[in-house]
């Protein structure tokens, strides 16, 4: 592996959805699962509901079923294993039901806007990636829009041959917005497979730990939390990203630029 020092100037930062921008600990898919596997006589606790966030719903799903206590009542219910035709017909059972859980979940992180504010005075352009297929992302994109966040590109899981942890999301966004190299992109997330996507594009990683998945709280959850229990969950959160190797783990968007000036002025090094 190469490591540079060398100044770089970061032309393009792409982000998640849920847990990053929006829905502030990524509660619509876990509603979605559980229920897509109760229809179907399974039950599925938030926890492992959470375990494979970040990958592509379907991919999701069979990770879902890999679970030995989820393949165990599958087999009990039907007397048989889980089959590829049972992920397809848990997806598809998903499907309405995250485009409807979706809508309800599209509010913007706390502080959001204002943390995007300095990167667009830099002439920095916003990207963004997201496990969700367009039918369900699309609403999202105009809910975000009314709250004044509208990204520069958009794609989704379904627009590409492979989802996270594949690269090509991000290729997507860098092609589309016209920017290169991989070292003058940031990808920013709150799960394993949006740092993993970054590290195989080759780009920048930045974990978010406060409002993602790992954590998994709501504002007024966290808020309620002692500074104790607060810390520990973010340390949890942090300690899962970074041994996924994220380049940088932040609790909110707000230390985001001062990331940017680090990387800008070469005081942390890039690995290829």
């Amino acid at each position: 592996m190469k490591v540079s020092m060398q100044p770089t100037q970061i032309k393009l930062v792409i982000f998640d959805w849920a847990g990053t921008t929006i829905d502030h600990g990524c509660f619509a898919p876990i509603s979605a699962f559980i229920k897509a596997f109760k229809a179907c006589g399974v039950e599925v606790t938030p926890e492992q509901a959470r375990g494979p966030m970040g990958l592509h719903k379907q991919d999701h799903i069979r990770s879902l079923f890999q679970l030995d206590e989820i393949a165990s009542q599958w087999e009990a219910l039907h007397q048989r294993p889980w089959s590829e035709d049972d992920v397809k017909q848990i997806y598809e059972t998903f499907m309405p039901l995250q485009i409807e859980e979706a809508k309800l979940y599209t509010e913007l992180v706390p502080g959001l806007c204002a943390s995007l504010a300095p990167l667009k005075e830099r002439g920095i352009k916003i990207g963004s990636t997201t496990g969700y297929p367009r039918v369900v992302a699309d609403p999202i994109l105009v809910s975000a829009r009314e709250q004044g966040y509208c990204p520069d590109f958009s794609m989704c899981a379904d627009e590409v041959p492979a989802g996270r942890p594949a690269p090509w999301m991000i290729y997507r966004n860098m092609e589309t917005l016209g920017v290169y190299p991989p070292r003058a992109v940031i990808k920013v997330g709150d799960t394993v497979p949006d740092i993993e996507a970054g590290l195989n594009a080759g780009t920048w990683t930045v974990g978010l730990t406060q409002t993602g998945s790992e954590v998994g709280l709501s504002v007024s959850d966290l808020e309620a939390l002692t500074p104790e229990e607060k810390q520990q969950r973010l340390q949890a959160a942090e300690t899962k990203l970074k041994n996924a190797g994220a380049h940088f783990v932040i609790p909110t968007l707000e230390g985001l630029s001062a990331i940017i000036d680090q990387i800008e002025a070469g005081s942390v090094p890039y690995g290829c």
